[in-house]
């Protein structure tokens, strides 16, 4: 099976590009303590581009806080990142994540499979444990992690 990425481009050949994702943008009215946030609960070097754009780097995927006049303006977001911890890290995972200024967002999903939270702004997160392993690369990093 191809992605369509490769192979003769050459004159009447047709080819599908696939886009790779960027980053994850956030609008912000507060972009460096936005990223601040994210960076203490992710990691990864934080760092500001000439358009003030700040870039989380170091993930998998670049996160990036744009500063934005308008706030937020809907009460729960269409698109949110899912972040997966061992469910015997999961409570914490939730205690980190208030300390560092999210709250829970009880009022989206009070379950048992995951907790949605809330970012300082008001972005929502989940910490998924219960909806499913996961990636091999995953786990060898939580074992590489643990020695």
């Amino acid at each position: 099976m191809s992605d369509g990425a490769a192979g003769d481009v050459g004159e009447g050949a047709s080819y599908r590009v696939v886009p790779v994702i960027d980053a994850v943008a956030f609008d912000s009215a507060d972009p460096e303590r936005l990223g601040r946030f994210w960076q203490a609960l992710l990691g990864g070097e934080l760092r500001a581009d000439d358009d003030g754009v700040v870039e989380l780097r170091g993930g998998r995927v670049r996160l990036d806080f744009a500063g934005v006049p308008e706030g937020k303006q809907v009460q729960k977001n269409r698109l949110h990142l899912d972040l997966y911890v061992p469910p015997e890290a999961k409570e914490q995972a939730i205690a980190s994540a208030l300390r560092l200024g999210a709250s829970r967002a009880d009022d989206i999903y009070d379950g048992g499979l995951w907790q949605v939270m809330r970012d300082p702004e008001g972005n929502e997160f989940c910490f998924v444990w219960g909806a499913g392993a996961p990636s091999t690369e995953h786990a060898n990093l939580l074992n590489a992690a643990d020695g």
